[in-house]
C-alpha cells in the first residue's frame, strides 16, 4: 500500500523572488513543449464545446419550447460523469493516458456530427442519446488528462499549469459562448456542430505529438496476467484501499463535492437574467452578462490564488477555506444585489473562490497521489463533483417550481450551504496544511 503522501516533506524555504505573473505562464508555455500541446488541445476543444453547447440549447428550445427539456439536457451532461467513475478510473490507470485521450477526442468528433440529423421534434431522443454518449467519452478524457499533467511538468510547475488551464476554461467560456451564439444566429446550428467536431479532431492531432513516459503502465502490466475481469475488480479494490488509508486524499476529493453545491448557480443565473435583471426587456442579454462574469471570475481566481500562495504548499491548504468563504459570502451578496452590475460582481467573486478551490485541490491531488492511482482518484474526484452539481440543479428547480421560492431566496440558501465546507476545512488545513515546503522542492512518485 502506498504511503499517505507521495511527496517528500522538507522544511519551508524562504520565498525567492518571482517573475511577473504573465511572464511565468509565458515561460511555462515556451519552455515546456509537451504541456504547450496539451494546453493548445484544451483551448481548441473547449472553444468548440461552447459553440456546441449553445447550439444544443438553442436547438432544444426552438424545437420543444420547453424549459424542462433544457433542464434534462443539463442533467444528462452531469450525471454520466458519476456513473462512469469506476470504468474511467480503471481505464486511466491501466491504459496509456495520452492514447486514451486521443480515442475519446476522435469518438466525440464523430458523435457531435450526429446532431446534424436532428431536424424535428421526433428526433429529440437522438439529441439526448448523443449528449449522453459525448459526456461518457468526456468522463474518460478528463481523469486521463489530470493524471497525465504531472508527467508533463515539474513539481513547481503543477500549480501554475492548473491555474493556466482554469484560465483557459474561463476564456473558452467567455469567448466561445459569445462566438458560438453569434455563429448559431448568423450561420445556423449545423455550422456550430461542424466546428465543434473539427475542434475535437484538432485536439487529437495536438495530443498525438506529445511525447512523455507514463510510469503507471508498468504497474498496469503487473496485474494484466490476472485476466481483464479479475484485474478490473482488483483495480477497484486497490483504489478503494488506497483512499481508505489516505484520509488526506479523501479530504481533497470531498472538497470538490462541496464545490459541486455551486452547480445550482447554472440555473439561478438564467432565472436572475430572465426575471430579475432583464436588459431592454431581453433576459438573454442579462444572462450573457452574468455568465460572462462567471467566466471572468473562474479565470481570475486561480491566477490570483497562484500568485498569493507563492509556491508554498502550506498556503495552498489555507487558501481552500478562504476560497469557500468567499464563494459563500458572494452568493449571499447575489441574493441582495439591487442591480445587474452588483449581481455580476457578486457572481464574479463567487466563481473566483470556487475556481480557486478547484485548481488548488487538483494541484494538491496531483502532488500527493502516486502516479499509478491518479486515474482512479481523479475519476472519483470529478464524478462526485458532477453528482452533487446535478443534485444542486435539481434542488434549485424544485425550489423554484414546487416550493415556490424566489431566486433570491435560493441564492441566499446556497450561500449558507457554501459556508459549511469553509468551516469543515479548518481542521483539515490544521492537520495537513502545516509548513511542508515549497513546490519546487517536491519529488513526485
Amino acid at each position: 500500500m502506498g504511503s499517505e503522501s507521495s511527496v517528500i516533506p522538507i522544511a519551508e524555504a524562504p520565498a525567492a523572488p518571482r517573475p511577473p505573473l504573465h511572464l511565468r505562464y509565458f515561460s511555462l508555455l515556451r519552455s515546456n513543449r509537451n504541456f504547450r500541446r496539451l494546453w493548445a488541445a484544451q483551448l481548441v476543444s473547449e472553444l468548440g464545446d461552447w459553440f456546441y453547447s449553445l447550439a444544443v440549447y438553442d436547438l432544444l428550445l426552438q424545437i420543444t419550447h420547453s424549459g424542462r427539456a433544457l433542464g434534462l439536457a443539463i442533467v444528462i451532461q452531469l450525471l454520466p460523469w458519476f456513473f462512469m467513475t469506476p470504468i474511467a478510473g480503471f481505464l486511466a490507470d491501466r491504459l496509456a493516458r495520452r492514447q486514451l485521450m486521443i480515442v475519446a477526442d476522435l469518438a466525440r468528433g464523430f458523435v457531435v456530427l450526429g446532431l446534424l440529423l436532428v431536424q424535428s421534434p421526433s428526433y429529440i431522443w437522438l439529441v439526448y442519446l448523443l449528449l449522453g454518449v459525448e459526456v461518457i467519452f468526456a468522463s474518460i478524457f478528463e481523469p486521463a488528462r489530470n493524471a497525465l499533467l504531472p508527467n508533463l511538468t515539474k513539481p513547481e510547475e503543477v500549480l501554475a499549469a492548473n491555474a493556466l488551464s482554469s484560465a483557459t476554461w474561463s476564456f473558452a467560456l467567455t469567448v466561445g459562448a459569445g462566438l458560438g451564439g453569434a455563429m448559431t444566429a448568423l450561420l445556423g446550428r449545423q455550422t456550430a456542430f461542424v466546428v465543434n467536431s473539427i475542434s475535437f479532431f484538432a485536439s487529437a492531432l495536438l495530443l498525438q505529438r506529445i511525447q512523455c513516459a507514463e510510469s503507471h503502465l508498468g504497474a498496469a502490466a503487473g496485474v494484466a496476467s490476472a485476466g481483464e475481469v479479475g484485474a478490473r475488480a482488483g483495480s477497484l479494490r486497490e483504489g478503494w484501499e488506497y483512499l481508505r488509508h489516505n484520509p488526506k486524499i479523501v479530504g481533497l476529493v470531498l472538497s470538490k463535492a462541496g464545490l459541486g453545491c455551486m452547480g445550482g448557480v447554472l440555473l439561478l443565473l438564467a432565472v436572475f437574467g430572465e426575471r430579475i435583471f432583464p436588459l431592454a426587456g431581453h433576459g438573454a442579454l442579462a444572462m450573457g452578462v452574468l455568465y460572462g462574469a462567471r467566466g471572468a471570475g473562474a479565470g481570475i481566481g486561480p491566477l490570483v490564488g497562484e500568485y498569493l500562495t507563492r509556491g508554498s504548499e502550506s498556503r495552498m491548504w489555507k487558501s481552500m477555506s478562504l476560497s469557500f468563504l468567499l464563494a459563500g459570502i458572494s452568493c449571499l451578496a447575489l441574493s441582495q444585489a439591487p442591480n445587474l452590475a452588483l449581481a455580476a460582481l457578486a457572481v464574479l467573486c463567487a466563481h473566483m473562490g470556487g475556481s480557486n478551490v478547484w485548481v488548488i485541490s487538483t494541484a494538491l491531488l496531483q502532488l500527493h497521489v502516486a502516479d499509478r492511482f491518479r486515474g482512479r482518484v481523479f475519476s472519483v474526484d470529478i464524478g462526485t463533483h458532477m453528482l452533487v452539481a446535478a443534485a444542486s440543479n435539481y434542488v434549485m428547480g424544485l425550489g423554484l417550481d414546487k416550493w415556490e421560492l424566489s431566486a433570491r431566496q435560493l441564492a441566499a440558501a446556497l450561500g449558507m450551504v457554501l459556508l459549511l465546507p469553509s468551516l469543515l476545512w479548518l481542521p483539515a488545513q490544521a492537520a495537513w496544511g502545516r509548513k511542508i515546503g515549497r513546490l519546487r522542492d517536491r519529488v513526485i512518485e
